[in-house]
């Protein structure tokens, strides 16, 4: 009879085809699918080439998603999405999405149902770990790593310990997921849960949709996770049923489990918060925020540009306007979510807001473009980062929050909730 395992382990079990495993313990694993961007699939293609076969494991089981520059912001990113597009061309990669195709590679493969339950799924991009939403071990590694998994199809893994966190109760109203992650790395901080699986549980988990959960997931490498894992449950299985392209498989951990540790979360607790500059971690309720002056506001990311984020924000900026003194950029994650945005209406919201409305793209994230700061300036953001120049200029500050907030905060002028805003004339 095998060890009690999490959820984790017996993903990474099953792929390495033993009947067991535990925490520290080396282990090679077949893999189900290898992720690349524009900005690391290139540096991937070479470490493949030097390998010197002539075709990659599985053409169906690569992706290839150009979207940190793209549109191509310069001759630079252009040579950099053209090497994406020649090498996909060239393998007769099918999940290559082309401008006008594409989205943010995070929100773009769980909608297209490229990744599900039960998968095993290695990104060159930190936050592939988004995927931990569907329960799949989803992770972030380096170039050169996923070099090799486009020739073998197999990545050696350490297997991590487990944090399980447990959240009951009810969210207070105004308060979403993305408060709750920021919550969470607030509390055990940036390396919190270094290389080590965290499992979300509990009943406040168990009411979240499916986008809600893939916002928590995101983050989880913001506290240093390995893999921010969500186990499957008839949430899941609705979100996967007619997406998926492969057949989900199941995994739930044992009662008798073993964790690193268990941490008890009361939901009622959590307020809207923020992330001040500049880590993740540096989290502070809102309504302890409401000084902080900004000069721009980014609603989008991989963490929160899917329908629910747009939603939530254009809630807030409908009947409203944009400070003369922000700018407020809303970035819709993937083609299918702008598309929804206008038939909703929400575009019509935005622009009649003063907001600029972009095609996907990661952009302003990263620092790459679509709302570069200057020396001193400041963002709210709801993007998942607030490094040192993460955003622009050395000197300049980003706050991480939620669609609400930066929405009301780009009406404002500075950080503030919904609540603070004037009530609209009936």
């Amino acid at each position: 009879m095998s060890r009690p395992m999490t959820v984790a382990e017996k993903i990474l079990a099953a792929h390495a085809g033993l009947d067991e495993v535990k925490p520290g313990q080396l282990i090679e694993c077949d893999l189900d699918l290898v992720l690349s961007n524009d900005v690391t699939g290139p540096i991937a293609i070479k470490a493949f080439r030097e390998i010197g076969l002539p075709n990659v494991f599985d053409a169906e089981r690569i992706a290839l998603v150009p979207d940190h520059y793209v549109p191509n912001k310069d001759i630079k990113s252009a040579e950099q999405a053209k090497m994406l597009r020649d090498f996909a061309h060239e393998q007769g990669i099918t999940h290559y999405y082309e401008v006008g195709c594409m989205g943010v590679e995070h929100a773009l493969l769980p909608e297209q149902g490229v990744v599900t339950a039960g998968d095993l799924i290695i990104g060159s991009d930190s936050h592939t770990c988004t995927y931990g939403a569907l329960g799949a071990f989803a992770t972030g590694v380096g170039s050169t790593d996923a070099g090799v998994g486009y020739a073998t199809g197999r990545a050696w893994f350490k297997v991590p310990e487990s944090i399980k966190f447990i959240v009951d109760g009810e969210l207070p109203e105004g308060v979403t997921s993305k408060d709750l992650i920021l919550h969470i790395i607030g509390m055990i901080g940036v390396d919190g849960a270094l290389y080590q699986a965290m499992e979300f549980a509990g009943s406040t988990i168990a009411k979240l949709s499916m986008e809600a959960r893939m916002t928590i997931s995101n983050m989880a490498i913001e506290a240093g996770g390995k893999v921010g894992i969500i186990e499957v449950d008839d949430v899941t299985r609705a979100y996967l049923t007619g997406r998926s392209e492969h057949p989900a498989v199941e995994y739930h951990s044992d009662p008798d489990a073993r964790y690193a540790r268990v941490i008890e979360i009361d939901a009622s607790t959590i307020r809207p918060t923020v992330s001040w500059p500049h880590l993740p971690s540096n989290a502070k309720p809102v309504e302890d925020s409401r000084g902080v002056t900004i000069d721009q506001s980014v609603i989008g990311s991989c963490t929160n540009g899917r329908i629910e984020d747009m939603r939530q924000a254009a809630a807030v900026l409908k009947g409203r306007t944009v400070s003369p003194n922000v700018r407020c950029i809303v970035i819709p994650a993937t083609q299918q979510v702008y598309r929804q945005c206008m038939d909703e209406g929400l575009t019509t919201i935005f622009l009649d807001a003063n907001c600029a409305v972009s095609t996907p793209t990661c952009g302003p994230c990263l620092g790459g473009y679509m709302g570069i700061l200057a020396a001193g300036e400041r963002s709210v953001a709801t993007t998942n980062r607030n490094f040192v120049g993460r955003m622009g200029d050395p000197t300049s500050e980003v706050y991480l929050s939620s669609p609400a907030v930066a929405a009301a905060s780009a009406v404002l002028g500075h950080l503030g909730l919904p609540s603070d805003l004037e009530p609209l004339e009936a």
